[in-house]
């Protein structure tokens, strides 16, 4: 019988965690990690199923995904005010990626769990003072003093009960009549209605409407439309937290990491002999891998067999993140090589990560019209290649930040200091990411 304690392969490198005071060992992360353990799942293994089962619909191009949220969340900004208009967001996303190309859209958020990143550095120097750098939420502060920079286990505790709070929410907007599709026009309050963007989200409503009042007169109202299913991601970081959240389901004997339904490994983090990938081979949800410019069809090959050899349809899906310059050069043979190879995956693009360059004012952003010349290069090539493009991960937020240039609004690189909130990485904005839907869905309803 599997048990979680004889579940991980001990004495794995593990890339990319933090240096607790004490160490993995220490009576602080073990107090946190036994706490983790005696909490409810935050999400359920049948859900993940269910989750599964979509993605392998998506890769057969029948879906399409779409995942956004924060780059990194934080404690200060899980309010409901905040989530709710991320979710607002994605929703609105969603019905415009639908209603243009009448594929059923998975929504997936980074969100519930996302308080956690990789850093370049493990330290920070400002002038003479030099720190650890800032991990997330889940492990210190983004105040640059000694006190705050050190990590502190206890904080997992906290992502679990933010998390918990989170979810909570997600589920009473979309379940509880928020989601319904017949408030398609309800999503737009309070957002852009004076924009380009927000005349045309609402003439899209104004059509969905009627083809709703249309249905409805002929007899056909579909619970479908009354709620949405609405998944939870995040990358598995650190492991701690992971492993502490992993149980095993009573339906089936195996297990589950019930802190999200979907994980990802990112591209600093999937060592084929490290422990993300020895942790991600164990448990059963979905698993999305990042794939970087350098990547090879042998590092995906490979990295299929480790984590899904029993080609389990929806268990892998590819999220590639190249940059606009690079994508139409190094996605082609990935994409091919794996198809040749037999795999059943989905593709999905990140076309935030590698298009991220620091302004002459300092702050990191990144260019809308390489976010979009990234999505075009994608589709071109899975087009090229008679493959599905099968979604994309955008980090979003709701708000009407300035934190990548361009867009719409024009926003400049003088602009970024008015509304700059991120704790890491920029983030498209409202009327950006409703942009962006347009043209994906331009796309998707002509490949």
């Amino acid at each position: 019988m599997t048990t979680i304690e004889n579940l991980f392969t001990p004495g794995l490198v593990a890339a990319q965690q933090p240096q607790w005071p004490g160490g993995v060992d220490g009576p602080a992360v073990k107090a946190a990690v036994a706490e983790l353990k005696s909490l409810p799942p935050l999400v359920f293994a049948g859900e993940c199923d269910d989750l599964k089962a979509r993605i392998a619909e998506a890769a057969e191009g029948r879906a399409f995904w779409l995942q956004g949220g924060d780059c990194a969340e934080t404690f200060a900004a899980a309010t409901a005010d905040s989530i709710r208009d991320r979710i607002k967001t994605i929703l609105q996303m969603a019905a415009v990626l639908q209603y243009y190309s009448s594929l059923p859209v998975i929504k997936v958020g980074r969100m519930a769990g996302q308080f956690a990143k990789p850093r370049s550095s493990d330290f920070e120097t400002r002038g003479d003072v030099k720190l650890p750098a800032y991990r997330g939420d889940a492990v210190n502060d983004l105040e640059f003093t000694e006190s705050a920079r050190t990590p502190d286990p206890h904080r997992l505790v906290r992502v679990y009960n933010t998390s918990s709070a989170t979810l909570n929410l997600v589920r009473a907007f979309t379940q509880g009549g928020f989601a319904d599709l017949r408030q398609v026009h309800e999503w737009n309050k309070g957002f852009i209605r004076d924009s380009s963007v927000g005349d045309r989200y609402e003439k899209m409503a104004d059509e969905i409407g009627r083809a709703l009042a249309f249905m409805k007169s002929a007899g056909a109202d579909p619970d479908s439309f009354k709620s949405v299913d609405f998944y939870s991601s995040h990358e598995a970081l650190i492991l701690e937290y992971e492993k502490a959240l992993t149980r095993i389901d009573s339906r089936t004997q195996l297990p589950y990491d019930v802190s999200a339904h979907f994980l990802w490994i990112g591209e600093r983090t999937r060592q084929l002999d490290g422990a993300h990938v020895d942790f991600c081979a164990k448990v059963n949800n979905p698993i999305g891998i990042k794939l970087g410019p350098t990547s090879t069809v042998k590092d995906a090959l490979t990295l299929i067999e480790k984590l899904n050899p029993n080609d389990e349809p929806g268990r892998i899906t590819f999220i590639t993140r190249m940059g606009a310059g690079k994508i139409r050069e190094a996605l082609p043979a990935l994409v091919d090589g794996v198809t040749k190879a037999g795999a059943k995956v989905l593709w999905v693009c990140d076309p935030m990560h590698g298009n991220t360059y620091e302004a002459p004012s300092g702050y990191k952003t990144r260019r809308f019209d390489d976010v979009m010349d990234e999505v075009k290069g994608f589709f071109e090539v899975h087009k090229a290649l008679g493959t599905h493009p099968g979604g994309i991960h955008i980090e979003l937020t709701g708000d009407d930040v300035t934190e990548c240039v361009g867009g719409g609004e024009k926003i400049s690189e003088e602009d970024l200091a008015s509304r700059y909130e991120t704790a890491c990485d920029p983030r498209l904005n409202h009327a950006q990411s409703l942009e962006l839907a347009f043209l994906v869905a331009e796309m998707l309803r002509d490949r």
